[in-house]
This record gives structure tokens, C-alpha cells and sequence, in this order.
């Protein structure tokens, strides 16, 4: 599946100039100016990569970032070597991407804390999940101040080449496939709050948890059942058929 194609551009793993521009590659952050993005991005097209066999082309000028897939492709990989060595209990964490392989060794559940991105030291939920992976992406992980003032984040739009504002600060997808997650969570955090409910009304091999900008909360009917709010928070159902 091309995440570029199935998401319409929502993930472009060629964003990498445009990332380093603002310094997220380098730790040198700036707020790059708009003649810079514009050029930059005119090297910006997920639909121009093709891969056949183990050869990926890649078109001049362009560069490629798999941060959006990279911890998601090794949970995966990190589960199948744990099957074949008949290991049927465990769970891993990759810098935040939570993988489980079966339940606990006692047969109950795993429960896995989403944290509250305006409180990133405490949870605004915890799921309940077997045999899943559970991906976050968020604003508050990886981000700087600039001169203005402004906070600036690490998720950007590939459509303008500016950190993700669509009214999301947190998108966590829980599913089987920890690539899948990955990349969705970062697609369905660009989408934003209206295109992420409609593209998982779709969806139903993935479930979410979204927290939008002004504290509201949204999760996939697959997983309502299996959510413990914290604090007095709700949750709005996204219902599917």
C-alpha cells in the first residue's frame, strides 16, 4: 500500500528538505522564510517515488525521511522475531510506539497510557489492547519556541510546508500492523480533526483516539469499550458502520 496515495498526500515521507530547513533534522531551529518553503517543496512529491524490488528511485534534489515509519516497521519486525522464537507474551516501547505480541502472561490485557498533550506528565486515558500496536503523534513531542513568540512543531503539512495546525494535537491509532499505525498517525494529525473522523469512518482496519486543540476528545467506536478516561474526561464517539 502507498501511505502517500491511500492518505492523498497527507504523508509524504519526501518532506525531509523542508524538515531540515526548519532544523528538526539538525536541532538548529528557525523559522525558514516563505520563498525558501516555496522552493523547497517544488522537490516535495510522494506520487514521483517508486520502488521496484529492493531498488527505491528517488528524483534529483528530492530526500527522503522515514521517521514517520522507521519505529513503526521495526515493531514489526522486533513481533515476527519473537513469533518464530515462540515467544507469545510481550510488549515493547520505541521511543513512545507501544507494541504488544498477545496478551499478558496472565491472559489479561495490556493497558496503555495516552498522554494529555496539555499535560504531557499525565495521561488522558489508558486502552485496553492484545496483540496491537498503539502509535502516538503529537505537538507536544518534538517542538521550539521562535523569536515571535510562536510554537513550532515537527509535523508538517506537506502541503505548504508549515507545521500541521488542522485543529489536532494528538492522534494516537491502535491497529495490528505497527507500520500502519505509524504512518497513520502522523496522515490523520496533518488530515486534521474533520478529515480524520471521515477517513476513519472509512477505515475500520485501524481504531483512534484523536484530542483536538480546544480539549475535545474523539475515539473509533472499535475502542470505545475499551477506554479508561482520566480526570473527568469524555469522549465523543466516531460510529461506523
Amino acid at each position: 500500500m502507498s501511505f502517500w496515495q491511500e492518505t492523498s498526500g497527507a504523508l509524504d515521507i519526501s518532506i525531509y528538505p523542508v524538515l531540515a530547513e526548519w532544523g528538526f533534522t539538525t536541532g538548529e531551529y528557525h523559522v525558514p522564510d516563505a520563498d525558501t518553503i516555496s522552493r523547497l517543496l517544488k522537490n516535495v512529491s510522494g506520487g514521483s517515488l517508486s520502488v521496484s524490488g529492493s531498488t527505491v528511485q528517488i528524483p534529483p534534489d528530492s530526500m527522503i525521511d522515514l521517521g514517520a515509519l522507521a519505529k513503526g516497521y521495526t515493531g514489526d519486525e522486533i513481533m515476527e522475531i519473537f513469533r518464530q522464537n515462540g515467544i507469545s507474551s510481550a510488549m515493547i516501547s520505541i521511543g513512545g510506539n507501544i507494541q504488544a505480541l498477545g496478551s499478558k502472561p496472565d491472559g489479561s490485557d495490556w493497558r496503555i497510557g495516552i498522554k494529555d498533550p496539555f499535560s504531557p506528565d499525565e495521561n488522558v486515558c489508558a486502552v485496553s489492547i492484545s496483540d496491537k500496536a498503539v502509535v502516538t503523534s503529537g505537538n507536544y513531542e518534538r517542538y521550539f519556541t521562535g523569536d515571535d513568540g510562536r510554537v513550532y512543531w515537527h509535523i508538517l503539512d506537506p502541503s505548504d510546508g508549515c507545521p500541521a495546525d488542522n485543529g489536532l494535537v494528538s492522534v494516537t491509532v491502535i491497529g495490528e500492523q505497527g507500520l500502519t499505525c505509524d504512518a497513520l498517525s502522523t496522515a490523520l494529525f496533518v488530515m486534521g480533526t474533520d478529515k480524520a473522523q471521515t477517513y476513519l469512518k472509512e477505515h475500520t482496519e485501524v481504531d483512534a483516539v484523536l484530542v483536538a486543540d480546544d480539549g475535545q476528545l474523539f475515539c473509533t467506536d472499535g475502542i470505545s469499550g475499551c477506554l479508561e478516561m482520566k480526570n473527568g474526561k469524555t469522549a465523543e464517539v466516531i460510529a461506523r458502520d
